[in-house]
C-alpha cells in the first residue's frame, strides 16, 4: 500500500511593524497591503492621521487666527460687495466664535471620520459590487494606511502656516499639491478654481492606494484597477457637484 507524503503548509510570515508598513506604503504598496490584509490593524495609522490633523488645525488657529480666516472667506464671497465694513466686522466676530469651536472639534475627529467613510465605501465596492468578502477591520486598516501619503501634504501645510505670509494663506487650499494653490481665488472664476483645487495629486495617490489595498483585502479576486476606477468615479461625481454648485452660487 502506497502512502502519499503530505507537505505541511508553510507558516505565514510575521506581520510587519507599523514603521515597516508606513515605509512600505510608499516603496512597496502591493506587498505592504498584502501584509495588512493578512494581519489588519488600524489604530497606529489612524492615531498618526489624527495627530497630524490636530497639529495642522491648532497651528493654523494659533498662527493665522480664526478671525482672519473668516474674514478671508467673507471677502471672497459674492455677498461681500453688498456689506458695509461694519457688517463685515460683525460677521467676522460672530463667525470666529462658532468657527473656532468647529475647527477644534474637526481637528480631532475629522481624520477618523474620513477614514471610516473611505472604509465603508471600500466595503461597498469590494463586497457589494464585486462579490468580495472583506471585513470592516481590514477595510479600515487599508483606508488608514492608504491615507499615510497625505501626511506629506500636512507637513507642507505646516511649513506654509509657520513660515509663509498669513495674509495670503488659504485654509481651503493650504498646500501646493494642486494647480488651484497657485491661482488667486478673487481673480479666478469659482467653477475653475474649485476644479483646479480638486485635481489634487495626493488625492489621486490616495485613490491608487485604495485600489491596491482593497484588491489585497479581497484576496486579489478583485482587480486593483477596478476598485480604483469606482473610487475615481465617485470622486469625480463629488468634484462635478462642487463645481456645479459654485457656478450656481457664484
Amino acid at each position: 500500500m502506497s502512502t502519499v507524503a503530505v507537505t505541511p503548509d508553510e507558516p505565514a510570515p510575521p506581520a510587519k511593524s507599523f514603521p515597516a508598513r508606513f515605509v512600505g506604503v510608499f516603496v512597496s504598496p502591493g506587498e505592504t497591503f498584502a501584509d495588512i490584509a493578512r494581519s489588519p490593524g488600524f489604530l497606529p495609522p489612524m492615531i498618526v492621521a489624527a495627530i497630524m490633523s490636530i497639529a495642522v488645525t491648532e497651528t493654523m488657529l494659533a498662527k493665522i487666527g480664526m478671525e482672519r480666516i473668516v474674514r478671508m472667506s467673507i471677502e471672497q464671497s459674492k455677498g461681500a460687495a453688498n456689506m458695509s465694513p461694519q457688517q463685515i466686522d460683525q460677521a467676522v466676530q460672530q463667525g470666529a466664535k462658532i468657527g473656532g469651536i468647529i475647527a477644534h472639534v474637526a481637528g480631532v475627529i475629522g481624520a477618523p471620520i474620513f477614514l471610516l467613510i473611505l472604509a465603508g465605501l471600500g466595503l461597498l465596492i469590494v463586497n457589494a459590487m464585486f462579490g468580495g468578502q472583506a471585513n470592516f477591520k481590514t477595510a479600515l486598516s487599508v483606508a488608514s494606511y492608504a491615507y499615510m501619503p497625505l501626511l506629506l501634504g500636512g507637513l507642507m501645510a505646516l511649513g506654509i502656516i509657520v513660515f509663509g505670509d498669513p495674509e495670503h494663506f488659504n485654509p481651503e487650499n493650504p498646500a501646493p499639491t494642486n494647480a488651484g494653490f497657485f491661482l488667486n481665488p478673487l481673480d479666478t472664476s469659482k467653477p475653475l478654481y474649485k476644479f483646479a483645487t480638486s485635481m489634487d495629486l495626493f488625492t489621486i495617490w490616495l485613490l491608487v492606494l485604495l485600489g491596491i489595498g482593497f484588491s489585497a483585502a479581497a484576496g486579489r479576486k478583485v482587480k486593483a484597477l477596478n476598485v480604483f476606477l469606482v473610487y475615481f468615479g465617485m470622486w469625480m461625481v463629488w468634484v462635478i457637484g462642487k463645481v456645479a454648485l459654485s457656478a450656481l452660487t457664484g
